[in-house]
């Protein structure tokens, strides 16, 4: 394999720069590993965005089957919902996609073409407008797909691909968006499918069983996955490295995550490179149903797929009340939600998508507070006596309760709470405090006739209250 000598000797130049500081220097060891300690900044994060954009924008077509986890396992690689998976249900046939594919582009037309049409309409792509949305909808990070499955490169990588030549993007678009995060004061995230490479092995995964079977294992493959993490770790100093399906097992992922911690001491590492070791855990479509000493993240979609969807509409995008319950849901629980955008090729978001953020961001304008740097408080959930759930998260100086549906008027009991009579509650978005009583082992307040909003409701109690037996 051939591997530019200016990459390598910028990894070179990096492991040594941080030799030489001498500061919070991690050693190629697990002991040395596992006394990184998950900085602030992405505990208090809360929310990010992730990105999946790349060649599979182009034809951005799935069947719409429904959420992961919620299909049988039998039946989903060949009625797959993720329109970033395009290639491989395109070449298993026997499939809708393949179908489409044919009526519309030819049974000739190579995937790979795509890359023609997708590299001459990124001319207007303005990532500071993207950036500008994330921030705006309250997310703090960034996280962008760099290489997917099927071995594209966003970013014009000097590290050559064996098996398939100039399989790369012409413009920048990891450099150009980690430029526009990180001026929103955002941090800049890479995601790499280290364990899947369609480019070094073109078998079809048709069940769960062949995604280990089709991982590509090879040396070649392993100095190559190897060589373009620790690219992208030098030209861009990822705050975030977000890895996918496993790492080949020859890969020297003890070596990069000393490197990569030495140059972003404080960076974080999923779960996802098939060894026992991260800062977090990812479950997609999926969230723990209890607070979680270890700090986690769930991801998904704002519809069934991660990369744009052109079937997808009101019927497989969540609802904004629901992005906005399940938010406060994760957050409740010790946990992060990394959202999924699928952009189309061009670089714009679609209409509904837009919606859904400008909805976020409403919300997250009055109510960020019980978000944004809170810790879980004693307990995660309660359900008032009407039926409305309600998700606590606390800060030092006080508790929110977060009510996930809208309540009426009038008397509201939050069970479960005791706090002194100097205790001021107030619903954020609204300044004057509300009439509050202890009853036994609960709390009842008075809302008022107008509630700030419209969707979920957060009440701040301050100091905190503690929980009733």
């Amino acid at each position: 394999m051939a591997v530019n000598r200016r990459t390598f000797l910028t990894s070179i130049s990096l492991a040594a720069s941080t030799r030489l500081t001498g500061a919070n220097t991690f050693e190629p060891t697990w002991e040395s590993l596992r006394t990184h300690k998950v900085p602030e900044w992405y505990d208090n994060a809360k929310l990010g965005i992730f990105i999946h954009w790349g060649l599979y924008s182009v034809p951005a077509w799935a069947p719409t089957t429904g959420e992961l986890g919620k299909v049988d396992w039998s039946k989903w690689f060949y009625q797959n919902a993720y329109a970033e998976w395009y290639l491989n249900s395109l070449r298993l046939k026997d499939t809708p996609t393949y179908e489409h594919h044919v009526k519309t582009y030819g049974a000739n037309f190579d995937y790979y073409d795509f890359a023609r049409t997708f590299n001459a309409g990124l001319g207007h792509w303005d990532p500071a407008q993207w950036a500008t949305l994330f921030r705006r909808a309250g997310a703090r990070y960034a996280v962008l797909t760099t290489k997917h499955h099927d071995g594209f490169t966003m970013w014009p990588s000097q590290v050559v691909n064996p098996k398939k030549a100039n399989n790369s993007v012409k413009r920048d678009l990891v450099g150009d968006l980690a430029g526009a995060i990180r001026k929103e004061g955002l941090k800049m995230g890479l995601y790499y499918s280290g364990g899947l490479d369609w480019t070094f092995n073109s078998a079809p995964i048709a069940k769960m069983e062949d995604l280990k079977a089709t991982a590509p294992q090879s040396e070649e493959y392993a100095r190559y996955a190897d060589a373009h993490v620790r690219e992208l770790i030098a030209r861009y100093k990822p705050s975030v490295l977000w890895n996918d399906i496993n790492y080949p097992k020859l890969g020297k992922i003890p070596q990069i995550f000393a490197e990569y911690y030495n140059a972003v001491p404080e960076g974080v590492i999923n779960n996802r490179f098939g060894v026992d070791f991260s800062d977090f855990t990812t479950p997609e479509y999926a969230k723990y149903d209890k607070i979680t000493e270890k700090k986690w993240e769930s991801c998904r979609g704002l519809g069934f797929s991660f990369g744009y969807n052109r079937m997808e509409g009101p019927d497989q995008v969540i609802a904004s009340d629901k992005l906005v319950a399940l938010l406060a849901d994760i957050v409740s629980k010790n946990g992060n939600l990394l959202l999924n955008i699928g952009p189309k090729a061009d670089g714009s978001i679609s209409d509904i998508q837009l919606d859904r953020l400008h909805a976020l961001a409403r919300w997250m304008d009055i109510n960020g507070e019980a978000i944004h740097d809170t810790k879980p408080w004693t307990r995660a959930a309660a359900k008032s006596g009407d039926g409305t759930e309600i998700r606590f998260t606390r800060k030092p100086d006080a508790a929110y309760s977060i009510l996930l549906t809208r309540p009426n008027a009038g008397a509201f009991t939050i069970p479960g709470i005791s706090a002194p009579p100097s205790t001021r509650v107030t619903v954020l978005g609204l300044n004057a405090p509300l009439k509050w009583w202890q009853e036994g082992a609960d709390i009842s307040v008075t809302l008022p006739e107008r509630l700030p909003g419209e969707y979920a409701v957060a009440l701040k109690m301050s100091p905190a209250p503690t929980q009733t037996p």
